[in-house]
């Protein structure tokens, strides 16, 4: 993923300063090249130049790349009935800027459901996605995508090479942007290559994650928004996760401002019809047009004023050669960009990161922590260090997800989220990267070991007994604890042994029956439930009579021998 974001100018500005700077930007492109009014182009074209502070950096899903800043009517929408225009169903009707073209707006509510479904405790809005659409790319432009939802075509934010932009160098070797020289926004949610790698996902079912494609981006825009656990009915939340996606302030206060207007009544109106935003976060007053504009048509010369002769000189003879001008001061040398941190970084050292082992189902008690130093081993801040999880487990971070990027501080530390054990027992690798460097990354292996059992218990104390070629009346249960608590979940191995000295498998007396009620008398695979208890299936007992052992084992050492009798009814 890349690394170095440099903040953008969020200047304020007039709708006509606004204009003069779209029209500037759209005269530098080539002919027949396909623009929005936020500088974002069809791959291939040229890029106007922008303007930005670079004194900071930024993150999130669209590398804090340039944005929409026009906000909603003051008037709020007053929707009335109508038919929609696509599928004849009812809708609601309210001025131009309510409009949601209809394939977009379905896959904001498709992202919606799943998202209500798959994390219900998230409580996304699908108007947040709406709210973030029109800020990154107009509604896909006013919804210019076909019958699939992908865009007719790429949405690309500027490159990001630093040039009055954030400079991160190139992530995916141009699959998703085009670029393999330096990584821009793509698609209608504007995902940079680096965060689409991990974070994209496969929304209208066609077996590909796109984010060309508003479905797939709504998706997981939406997934996005609800990481670490996230409740975005609270607005601090809320507001965490908008930053999250870019982090400006401005660009938080402007995405609520869409999404309060657009839960106030929206309608759908057909695709490729939706308004288009004019203002953008990198127009600015003074912006000038890139040197590649075209020169406007001339206007007729006017009679020039005739020059007025130089003074001679004594002593010239009359001449009329005019007085030399003194050459004009040499322009001074542009100063050379300074190093973003990213750049210094040398190398990554771990800083003290324990052993990594958990019981499954439970939380790791050490986090994988790691400095970004440089070629003098002094701590870098301001880097973005990525940590995967790589391997065959269900372990995640804290919020579900298998990668996490966090920003080194001060000291140049980064520290992982908390790693939660899955149900799947052994080992996987937790490897640390410098986003937006070809360095060598940290690896650290993290151990799951089975949930365990240190006891095991009869839950009654009634005897287990049986006639030759009958059946026990009682089938056998257990309860599981460690260490005085339930041991729910605890893989556990019944056999039917020959003496309590021979562990071996008896080959008479009391069995179980498979499925097709044949005789066994192993049974593996057992787990306890929730509360620790575990039931085996119903004995039978074939003519052997005398009393025989179960033993019952579980992972973690818990062992029990149950005794079963078999013998001739009393006459």
């Amino acid at each position: 993923m890349a690394a170095h974001f440099g903040r953008l100018r969020k200047g304020a500005t007039t709708t006509a300063v606004a204009a003069v700077a779209v029209a500037a930007l759209s005269a530098s492109q080539a002919p027949g090249v396909t623009t929005d009014d936020l500088g974002r182009q069809a791959a291939g074209a040229a890029q106007p130049s922008g303007d930005a502070n670079t004194g900071g950096e930024g993150g999130g899903a669209t590398g804090d790349s340039p944005y929409y800043t026009d906000l909603p009517p003051l008037k709020s929408p007053n929707p009335s009935p109508s038919a929609s225009p696509t599928t004849g169903t009812t809708v609601s009707v309210g001025e131009a800027e309510a409009g949601i073209p209809a394939t977009v707006l379905d896959a904001y509510k498709k992202a919606e459901a799943e998202l209500r479904a798959s994390k219900p405790g998230c409580n996304l809005p699908w108007q947040l996605l709406a709210a973030i659409g029109k800020v990154e790319s107009g509604q896909a432009r006013g919804g210019r995508v076909d019958a699939s939802g992908t865009t007719y075509s790429p949405i690309l934010g500027p490159k990001l090479d630093g040039n009055g932009f954030a400079l991160i160098a190139d992530t995916d070797n141009g699959a998703y942007d085009g670029d393999p020289a330096y990584d821009r926004a793509v698609g209608p949610m504007q995902f940079i290559p680096s965060t689409w790698e991990w974070a994209g996902r496969d929304g209208n079912g066609d077996g590909k994650k796109d984010p060309n494609n508003v479905y797939d981006a709504a998706l997981a825009a939406g997934h996005y928004l609800c990481r670490f656990d996230r409740d975005l009915s609270v607005q601090s939340q809320m507001n965490a996760a908008i930053l999250n996606y870019n982090n400006s302030t401005a660009y938080l206060n402007t995405v609520l401002s869409w999404l309060e207007y657009y839960r106030k009544g929206t309608h759908e109106v057909p695709d490729g019809t939706g308004t288009l935003p004019s203002n953008s976060s990198n127009s600015h007053p003074g912006a000038s047009p890139s040197p590649t504009t075209p020169a406007t048509p001339s206007t007729p010369s006017t009679p020039s004023t005739p020059s007025t002769p130089s003074t001679p000189k004594p002593g010239s003879g009359g001449s009329t050669s005019p007085t030399p001008k003194p050459p004009a001061p040499s322009s001074p040398a542009p100063s050379p960009t300074p190093p973003t941190p990213t750049q210094t970084v040398d190398h990554l050292e771990d800083a003290n990161t324990g052993k990594l082992t958990a019981t499954a189902g439970s939380a790791f008690g050490t986090k994988v922590a790691v400095r970004a130093e440089s070629k003098a081993s002094k701590g870098v801040a301001k880097v973005r260090v990525r940590f995967t999880i790589i391997g065959d487990t269900d372990a995640t971070f804290t919020g579900g997800e298998s990668v996490a990027t966090v920003v080194t501080g001060s000291a140049g530390t980064a520290t992982a989220p908390a790693l939660v054990a899955g149900e799947k027992a052994g080992d996987f690798t937790v490897r640390a990267t410098v986003v937006g460097r070809v360095l060598g990354g940290l690896d650290y292996t993290a151990t799951v070991t089975p949930r365990q059992a240190d006891t095991l218990t009869r839950t009654s104390d009634t005897a287990l007994t049986c006639v030759p070629g009958g059946e026990f009346a009682d089938q056998v249960e257990l309860k599981a604890t460690y260490k005085g608590a339930v041991a729910g979940k605890v893989a556990a191995t019944a056999t039917l042994i020959k003496s309590a000295d021979d562990a071996t498998e008896n080959d008479k007396g009391p069995y179980f029956k498979d499925a097709d009620g044949k005789t066994i008398r192993t049974l593996t695979d057992l787990t306890t439930d929730a509360d620790g208890v575990l039931k085996l299936p119903k004995l039978y007992a074939d003519d052997a009579t005398g009393t025989f052992l179960l033993r019952v084992n579980t992972t973690g050492g818990a062992v029990l021998t149950v005794e079963l009798k078999v013998a001739a009814a009393a006459s």
